[in-house]
């Protein structure tokens, strides 16, 4: 009877270890920070919204009011995602991140890692590209209508094409990237059930 007894006790005892040292669905659940969360979805609206004018204000002949209002807002939206995306940069280099789900493997994890570093890079090369292709015109860019901005190169026809076609194939590949990046999420929230979307978007818990 006492070595029942006791056999049942080391297993308890057994059991409560590994409760313990197992990593707890929360842990797996752990969200970003309030700021860091805001920049993303702050970023991720302008980013949308600048695709949206890019499409529109592209297929519009002519020079119109409306199309001139679509380029200012373009510009403006660049300009502002750049500077967030250096502030989100920065956020980066001085916080931990939330740990991915354990059950991704190393392949899964590469390619997240790789995606995000591609995002970052595209966040501050595009505003950067369209800056550059605006200066190239000779076309002023005037933030909010209110602080205009030096220009960084002379004009130039064939800078102004070369910067132009950049800007456009950067523009796309953004578009390609973020897609990509949303099905990812879907499929790691859907299909997958590893908590991962929750750390971005945390009162879906």
């Amino acid at each position: 009877m006492n070595q029942v007894m006791a056999r049942r006790t080391g297993a308890a005892h057994v059991g409560d270890e590994a409760a313990t040292c197992a990593p707890s669905h929360d842990d797996e659940r752990e969200a970003y920070t309030g700021g860091a969360i805001a920049l993303h979805w702050i970023i991720a609206t302008l980013i949308f919204g600048g695709f949206a004018l890019g499409w529109m204000m592209t297929r519009i002949p002519g020079i119109t009011p409306d199309k001139l209002r679509f380029y200012s807002w373009h510009k403006w939206i660049g300009v502002t995602v750049l500077m967030l995306a250096v502030l989100r940069v920065l956020w980066r280099m001085t916080h931990r991140v939330p740990p991915l789900p354990a059950g991704m493997g190393k392949g899964q994890r590469f390619a997240a890692h790789a995606v995000h570093l591609v995002l970052y890079v595209l966040m501050i090369a595009i505003p950067i590209s369209g800056y550059l292709y605006s200066s190239a015109a000779n076309v002023p860019v005037v933030y909010l209508g209110i602080v205009p901005l030096p220009p960084i190169i002379s004009p130039d026809p064939v800078l102004k094409a070369w910067f132009k076609g950049i800007h456009i194939t950067l523009d796309y590949g953004l578009l390609a990237l973020v897609t990509g990046h949303i099905a990812a999420a879907f499929k790691h929230h859907w299909l997958d059930g590893d908590g991962l979307l929750f750390r971005m978007l945390p009162f879906l818990k």
